[in-house]
C-alpha cells in the first residue's frame, strides 16, 4: 500500500487539472490518513479525496484506489 500512496502523492503533485489549493488539500488528506493508518480503507480515502476535487478520479482509478 505504501507504494500506491507514494505514487498517488506524486501524481497529485504532477496533475495539471487540479488547482494548487486542491493539490495541497489532497496531499494533506493523504498524509493525515496514511499516518492514521486509514489509507488501507481505500474506498474511504478515495471518497474523501473526490470531495476535494473530481479531477483526482483518473489518478485514483489508475492506481487502483477506487
Amino acid at each position: 500500500m505504501k507504494a500506491k500512496i507514494e505514487r498517488l502523492k506524486e501524481e497529485v503533485k504532477k496533475s495539471d487539472k487540479m488547482k494548487e489549493e486542491e493539490k495541497e488539500q489532497a496531499l494533506s488528506k493523504i498524509h493525515e490518513w496514511y499516518i492514521e493508518d486509514k489509507a488501507e480503507e481505500k474506498n474511504v480515502l478515495g471518497k474523501e479525496l473526490l470531495k476535494i476535487s473530481s479531477e483526482i478520479a483518473p489518478i485514483l482509478e489508475e492506481i487502483g484506489l477506487v
